[in-house]
């Protein structure tokens, strides 16, 4: 995950231009930009290296048939039997594994006081999937790894994983006043 100051993408520039002719007038929000939190794994080459080990694992299930053994012994056919199937469906899940560089961004947005979850089309450009007024979420709970977001009702509306202490308290100093903390 990644924790940006403004946002990486055209929208974040946009957003800071008008933050900066909305920033002269109210001298408080001048150093406030959006907080972006990233579900976006950090390492792009794991996907790689566990597909190339889920496919090797499939070979090698198949592998350990090819050879003939010195003795016919009916217990270790049944081991073989055994090991095979469970490296093919191993290797059958590691080489089936989703691709997680498309994961969507949550934007906490201080001057708009507002949520946005932003995931990339096909072509790169950001989409908004997800915007709800800080006013309009029942409560938040920050716990060191994550902030979860709840609806009025009470059921669970986003769960975002943080990175950081840091992130943590820029965003419990975001939503204090605006949305209840729970504990």
């Amino acid at each position: 995950m990644t924790i940006t100051s403004e946002a990486p993408h055209p929208y974040g520039h946009q957003h800071r231009s008008r933050l900066m002719n909305n920033s002269l007038a109210k001298g408080s929000l001048a150093t406030a930009m959006p907080l972006v939190l990233s579900f976006e794994a950090n390492w792009r080459l794991r996907t790689v290296v566990l597909r190339g080990l889920g496919l090797a694992m499939m070979v090698s299930a198949s592998g350990l048939w090819l050879f003939p053994s010195s003795s016919a012994d009916p217990e270790l056919n049944l081991m073989k039997v055994g090991v095979s199937v469970l490296f093919f469906v191993l290797g059958f899940v590691l080489t089936t594994l989703r691709d997680l560089r498309n994961q969507p961004e949550a934007c906490f947005d201080p001057v708009r006081r507002e949520l946005r979850v932003l995931r990339r089309d096909a072509h790169g450009h950001p989409k908004t999937v997800l915007r709800r007024s800080y006013d309009t979420i029942g409560g938040a709970r920050l716990s060191d790894g994550a902030v979860q977001l709840f609806e009025n009702d009470g059921s669970l509306l986003i769960e975002v994983p943080l990175g950081s202490t840091a992130a943590r308290s820029q965003l419990r100093d975001q939503l204090s006043g605006a949305v209840q903390l729970y504990s």
